[in-house]
């Protein structure tokens, strides 16, 4: 039988309520696993939060969801049946993991597209059309009107987000 510890044995939260949560199916065959891991299912939000709590020493993320919740208690009961991570493997991850970056090394960014020169025509052709856009020193010159991103742009021609240099081809 595999119980899921979510706190100490036998312990109680201030409620009243012991503080784990049994799966109570004996598992010696992947259909029994297969119906452990189904109870999970059953099991209420609360118990999967403190499940959490009690295998990472924290509880999670109010964000986190009840289904991430419930996929990490699965892991947890395959881990005890089948055996973890190997050693070496998990060294290797939380090496990773702590591996902090060289504070004197800048941090790398997307660097910003280079536009076309002031005077430059972009032409486009979209449902058997023509666009054609000029780049200004305000911004992107269409139908008369001043845009301040060739985005702006390419939602008017087309009616929908699109990235503006990949429109156009830049």
């Amino acid at each position: 039988m595999v119980r899921f510890v979510t706190g100490t044995p036998g312990s109680r939260r201030p409620d009243g309520h012991e503080t784990t949560m049994a799966i109570t199916t004996p598992i010696s065959s992947e259909s029994q696993l297969d119906a452990a891991l189904a109870e999970l299912a059953r099991v209420p939000l609360e118990s999967l939060r403190e499940s959490w709590a009690g295998r990472y020493g924290r509880l999670p993320p109010r964000s986190l969801s009840r289904r991430l919740l419930a996929y990490a208690a699965a892991y947890d009961i395959q881990a005890r049946i089948y055996g973890g991570l190997e050693p070496a493997l998990r060294r290797k991850l939380l090496q990773l993991g702590a591996k902090q970056r060289d504070p004197g090394k800048p941090e790398k960014t997307r660097k910003p597209q280079a536009m076309p020169p002031a005077g430059s025509r972009l032409v486009r052709k979209w449902h058997g059309r023509s666009h054609t856009v000029e780049v200004t020193d305000r911004g992107f010159l269409y139908a008369g009107q001043i845009y301040r991103s060739l985005s702006q742009v390419a939602r008017v021609i087309t009616g929908a987000r699109w990235s503006g240099p990949r429109f156009f081809g830049l």
